[in-house]
């Protein structure tokens, strides 16, 4: 494989604006252009950088997502056009961490309580038990890859005690027992919140349904940062209507945007957010140093950084 010239497709601008990785990238000396999808703008390229995936990359040699997960692209297919894919594994684990940990302390300190009240100036002081302090605490983290890595620093570092799943029951530093995907609900168990950080695969959708949700304590907060897709979304709104968990925060859904008239957007000790718990000014710095790094090795006949298939 021999790459002269990278195209980055116009749908990064959901993420960044396409100028800025141009830029970083021509300052490295690796020849890129801002292209639209279609074969006319992808004329001269050999790969592309993307958010989405469109038809006619099929035709290329290497399609890199600014994205970790990679559910979106069709996988059977580029194994058959001999499209190399790979992803940005390993730079969302501080900002994904950072958000996760926002939202614990919102929830534990009933800060989402006070942002709503603000808006409709209202002077309203939580409860005397309802607020809490997450120290001592157990959180259940689901993927321990590199989201959950991030995730796990954080919430190890405000004084939780972490447990986690994964395929693989091997010890992670910072978690206190480690249960393979057949004692998930044994995990859930005892965690006052459960975080979801795995990819979306045939194994994982809806790894989280109503068993799982029903294995999870009343007082318990479900977040999710991985995929919509992980979570059967018609049992978690009935969890949260019949009281069997406290609430979540939900960073991705089924359908995106989340609709209008979906109940999860009134439900109390629910966060909404719009799939963007990895954003950060830096995510475009992050993706170039990939990029550069697989060009590099590119070059001297290796596998690009983050190969998938």
């Amino acid at each position: 494989m021999r790459i002269d010239r990278i195209g980055i497709d116009e749908s990064v601008a959901a993420v960044f604006p396409p100028e800025p990785l141009a830029q970083r990238l021509a300052a490295a000396a690796v020849d890129a252009t801002i292209v639209d999808g279609s074969p006319e703008s992808l004329a001269d390229c050999q790969a592309v950088v993307t958010l989405e995936h469109r038809e006619s990359f099929l035709d290329l040699e290497w399609v890199h997502s600014i994205q970790a997960g990679v559910d979106r692209f069709p996988h059977d297919r580029f194994r058959e056009e001999g499209v190399v894919l790979t992803n940005s594994t390993g730079v969302h684990g501080d900002a994904v961490g950072e958000t996760v940990a926002g939202f614990v302390l919102a929830l534990a300190r009933r800060i989402h309580e006070h942002v709503a009240h603000q808006t409709d100036r209202e002077w309203s002081r939580p409860g005397w038990d309802d607020g809490w302090t997450v120290a001592g605490e157990q959180a259940c983290v689901v993927g321990l890859g590199g989201l959950g890595r991030g995730i796990v620093d954080r919430l190890t570092g405000l004084g939780m005690d972490v447990v986690g799943v994964r395929r693989s029951p091997l010890p992670e530093p910072g978690v206190d027992q480690v249960y393979t995907v057949d004692g998930l609900r044994e995990a859930v168990a005892d965690a006052r919140f459960v975080v979801l950080a795995v990819p979306l695969t045939d194994a994982t959708r809806e790894l989280i349904g109503a068993e799982e949700l029903a294995a999870m304590r009343q007082d318990a907060y479900l977040i999710n940062v991985a995929r919509g897709g992980v979570v059967d979304q018609l049992a978690l709104v009935e969890a949260l209507r019949d009281g069997e968990i406290a609430g979540g925060a939900l960073d991705v859904f089924e359908t995106e945007p989340l609709p209008e008239d979906s109940p999860l957007w009134a439900m109390d000790d629910v966060i909404v957010s719009p799939h963007c718990a990895a954003y950060t000014r830096d995510y475009y710095r992050h993706v170039a140093a990939i990029l550069e790094e697989s060009v590099r090795r590119i070059a001297d006949g290796e596998d690009p950084v983050n190969r998938v298939l």
